[in-house]
């Protein structure tokens, strides 16, 4: 019994030394504000967190020697030590801004893409990663090229939660490349299994030729927090794709047909459609 023990004391201590729970706030280095919505991966491990609206966070690193991946719009990325997690200060991103175009929008037809033929959806706990869905370009939204509106189905368990939708370009590789907000859009989803629609022409885009990601961020903050996990739950289509991208471990992930890449995958895939108008 004594001898069980003791494994057992060894095993504890061992668990202990190899995780720890990480404590800090995220703060601009120029003004010296908290920085709300912050994203902190570990490096290469699916395990992530998000700042308070005060800046604050806290995560749990498993193994020492990991690293943190911290990003934000508006602001460098920084890979950190956890030596160095206490205080972290980010250094604002310098954007060449172009020259403001106002146009003249008729508005006076609209088309909605991403539609899919399986209706069926379910939903999930996708945890911290962030999941795009590729919408390609068509020849027929040549005369439909802003992008009016995003929608995103979701079943919310809660009066309301926050979720941050990212628009990312596509770049040489058919990747997600950069992103096309300088800014975060952060939206309110109401109780319910509702399709919500969220305005996006004060942003200007426009349907790029070579298409676009459209993604959604799971906001790991007290106020998304319950019980069962956070929410919103964002509702899933089950298709058949070339190819799906996964945000985790602080880098882009691209899920193919291992055994054979020439055939397409079945994935489930986030209910996200886009609004096009004239």
């Amino acid at each position: 019994m004594k001898e069980k023990r003791f494994l057992s004391l060894i095993l504890l201590i061992t668990t202990l030394s190899l995780s720890a729970q990480v404590k800090g706030i995220v703060k601009d280095n120029s003004t010296g504000e908290p920085i709300p919505f912050v994203n902190i991966w570990v490096e290469n491990v699916n395990i992530g967190t998000t700042t308070e609206i005060d800046g604050t966070f806290s995560i749990n690193v498993k193994e020492k020697d990991k690293k943190l991946i911290i990003s934000v719009l508006g602001y460098e990325t920084q890979t950190l030590k956890q030596a160095e997690f206490m205080n972290i200060e980010l250094t604002p991103k310098l954007y060449e801004l172009n020259d403001v175009v106002v146009l003249m929008k008729k508005q006076s037809k609209y088309l909605e893409i991403g539609n899919v033929d399986q209706t069926l959806m379910q939903a999930f706990d996708n945890g911290p990663k962030v999941e795009a869905k590729y919408f390609p370009y068509d020849s027929k939204y040549k005369k439909l090229k802003f992008i009016k509106k995003v929608t995103i189905f979701t079943d919310c368990r809660i009066d309301s939660s926050s979720v941050k939708i990212r628009f990312f370009s596509v770049d040489s590789l058919g990747n997600p490349g950069y992103e096309l907000l300088n800014k975060d859009f952060i939206v309110t989803i109401k109780k319910g299994v509702i399709k919500h629609k969220f305005d996006v022409s004060e942003f200007n885009l426009t349907m790029p030729t070579n298409g676009i990601f459209v993604a959604y961020e799971k906001l790991l903050i007290s106020d998304n927090r319950t019980p069962k996990g956070y929410q919103p739950y964002v509702l899933y289509n089950n298709v058949d794709r070339d190819f799906y991208f996964v945000f985790s471990g602080g880098k882009w992930n691209k899920l193919i047909n291992n055994e054979d890449p020439l055939e397409q995958i079945s994935i489930n895939e986030p209910a996200i459609n886009l609004i096009l108008t004239n």
